[in-house]
């Protein structure tokens, strides 16, 4: 490879986590779709995205409880990340439901 297009260390190190968070958090997004009980409205790239940002978001939650700074690859990692991202599809089943409900409710007065 030519060295003039390699990356610094530093751009390869951060290059390395977001592959880390983007793999754990797909593996936790699948795996939270998968433990669900009802049908999710969510195509692949959302549950891409929820699972990124519910392995963030458990692994928060942990980290304010644990106090230490924990990170998804390691099974406590990775079941926090999980459980992140089912919190996350809860939400999400909450809140498409909610929206649903309440554009019947205008629907009926006209």
């Amino acid at each position: 490879m030519d060295p003039n297009y390699a990356l610094s260390p530093a751009a390869q190190h951060w290059l390395q986590v977001a592959l880390i968070w983007i793999g754990f958090g797909s593996l936790a997004g699948l795996l939270a779709r998968a433990v669900f009980p009802a049908r999710q409205p969510v195509g692949p790239a959302a549950t891409i995205a929820v699972g990124i940002v519910g392995s963030a978001l458990g692994l928060l939650a942990l980290s304010l409880f644990d106090g230490s700074n924990l990170h998804p690859i390691g099974p406590v990692g990775f079941l926090a990340a999980t459980a992140g991202a089912f919190v996350l599809l809860i939400v999400y089943r909450l809140a498409v439901a909610y929206a649903a409900k309440r554009e019947q409710g205008t629907g009926q007065g006209e």
